[in-house]
């Protein structure tokens, strides 16, 4: 057939909160992975929700918003996905794709379903756990048993640097999948497979492989690809008919830091960035689609290096592109130059990776960074009116009550827009692994124990951090980030109208966690998010509320 697809590529798949958070419980509600994901729940009518759930359900309850559109973490769409099909188009190679798997299956299974796909990739940027690929890999496999599945990415050559040869294998059966690549990159990879499969030659001869042969996965020779993201910039043309109103853009691979808690420089490969000029060429091509209205930079450090980034913000600024952007940000290096131009140029909000307000614990992380350098970059974001999100690890090696506290302390102090806390997770891939002997460390993941802290302790830290911090916002995590939060603002939310609504979220969580008998959410707290969601005057305008029947009402507006 001459309208084949050479190669379907699946973005991430979400999968269904409600059997996601029944494989944590499973793992015990007082497990450091349960905990975690309470502060980012409520139960509302013996269902338990996160603030996503939640927001959908107000929004499309909300008088006047009956064209209410559900929210999704995934309308962003996938630089990942850019990136490979731009490479595979490159090379010759037909590609389609979806970018939310659970949003986009039935066109997915259609395809299967009509033998229109040759090759499966399923990328694995974001996953922690092989669940969502098998569900991924079972959905294949129910429309097809022919096409074949190549499975790649971060996860899978995690698992083959850190973990034995026969776990491998027993995952890699697990999944079922014909290929996986097990590079850094792997593009280069992903192309010489879809090679070997169009000219029937031996999978034996590729590198960075591992390919089943008989009830086995043999391995291939490592090779290290050095794909030039200059040579490689995305031709968005090709996805422009599918771009909505979000995109992700990638202007460096990896980070030029070795932050000892972060495994993501070795997920990532070598360093690298882009110049200016082929950046400012893909924003060309988005800056055509008239639905977009944000775009993501997703470096680990867009600021770095600085005068590359002054020049990108001021080139920006000179074609005059309107969308608004957002990005993570090292403000250690904020002067009042670079914030007028992240100000002109479009910026509306900052992830800051800030990790401790601790100057001991942030040289045990070799975060290259005092606290005094972060206090000085945020108060130059605010006096530029740019929304910050702070995000802190309670429980690195070194922490102690005094460590805690000096935290709290810059988070209060700093009054950051948002900030969330969270338990140190320990896994092999972060430089401090090597460090184990020297602080004591004994276990891994969410369970651990060191000379000055332990796991638990870290839990019910994060819990009074919640509780006690006044003066910045908890943001709620699971299926919700910063990034999805901005894009609630070209919907016609105001900040201080997010924040009310967050705010009574969080309040829900706040009674839970101080009465923990407690499972329902108070109707006094769905008020409040109703309220914040629409605008106070328009829901008493709009839904009519008395003592008597408050209860009832709300009720009816939560329910399934």
């Amino acid at each position: 057939m001459n309208n084949m697809i050479d190669c379907f590529l699946v973005g991430h798949n979400e999968m269904p909160f409600s059997g996601y958070e029944s494989n944590l419980r499973k793992m015990g509600t007082d497990s450091g992975a349960y905990r975690d994901l309470s502060k980012s729940i409520l139960t509302i009518n013996k269902k338990i929700l996160p603030i996503s759930d939640v927001i959908n359900i107000v929004g499309a309850s909300t008088p006047g918003h009956t064209t209410f559109r559900p929210f999704n973490m995934l309308e962003t769409h996938s630089n990942a996905i850019g990136y490979l099909g731009t490479y595979l188009h490159r090379r010759g190679f037909t590609f389609d794709y979806v970018n939310s798997f659970q949003d986009e299956k039935d066109y997915f299974a259609d395809l299967l379903k009509a033998d229109r796909i040759r090759t499966v990739a399923i990328i694995t940027t974001l996953y922690v756990s092989v669940f969502p690929i098998m569900e991924i890999m079972e959905f294949v496999r129910k429309y097809s048993n022919k096409v074949k599945v190549i499975v790649g990415g971060p996860f899978i050559s995690t698992q083959i640097r850190t973990q034995d040869s026969t776990f491998v294998n027993y995952l890699f059966k697990s999944i079922g999948a014909d290929f996986y690549v097990n590079s850094s990159q792997g593009e280069l990879t992903l192309v010489n497979i879809l090679n070997t499969l169009r000219e029937n030659s031996s999978p034996a001869n590729l590198n960075n492989t591992y390919y089943k042969s008989g009830g086995e996965y043999l391995s291939t020779s490592e090779k290290k690809e050095d794909n030039k993201l200059v040579d490689n910039t995305v031709n968005w043309d090709l996805f422009s008919h599918r771009i909505h109103e979000h995109v992700a853009v990638r202007t460096a691979i990896s980070c030029p830091y070795k932050c000892s808690f972060c495994g993501f420089p070795a997920h990532a490969g070598d360093y690298q960035t882009t110049d200016v000029a082929p950046i400012i060429e893909e924003l060309k091509l988005l800056a055509k689609i008239p639905s977009l209205k944000s775009v993501h930079f997703v470096d680990d450090t867009f600021n770095i290096p600085k005068e590359r980034f002054k020049t990108l913000l001021k080139e920006k600024i000179r074609h005059g592109f309107d969308f608004k952007w957002h990005s993570y940000y090292r403000c250690q290096f904020a002067d009042d130059e670079t914030m007028k131009l992240m100000k002109e140029s479009g910026c509306e909000g900052v992830f800051l990776g800030i990790e401790s307000g601790s100057n001991r614990i942030l040289k045990n992380m070799d975060k290259a960074a005092t606290a005094e350098h972060y206090r000085r970059g945020i108060e130059l974001l605010k006096k530029y009116d740019i929304a910050t999100f702070g995000s802190f690890i309670i429980g690195f090696p070194g922490e102690t009550e005094e460590t805690v506290r000096e935290t709290v302390d810059f988070i209060e102090e700093t009054e950051m827009d948002f900030y969330r806390t969270q338990q140190w997770y320990f896994e092999p891939i972060t430089p401090i692994w090597k460090q184990k002997d020297k602080y004591k460390i004994k276990g891994e993941s969410f369970e651990w124990s060191h000379e000055t802290m332990d796991a638990k302790t870290a839990c019910d830290i994060v819990d009074q951090n919640f509780l006690s911090i006044k003066n910045s916002l908890w943001l709620p995590q699971y299926n919700f980030d910063f990034d999805n939060l901005l894009h609630l603002l070209h919907r016609g939310k105001t900040l201080p109208q997010l924040k009310q609504f967050i705010a009574a979220f969080n309040e829900g969580v706040r009674d839970k966690l101080i009465n923990p008998q407690k499972e329902e959410a108070d109707v006094s707290v769905l008020k409040k998010m109703k309220e914040a969601w629409a605008g106070e005057t328009e829901v008493q305008e709009a839904v009519p509320m008395s003592d008597m029947n408050a209860d009832a009402q709300l009720n009816e507006m939560f329910k399934f």
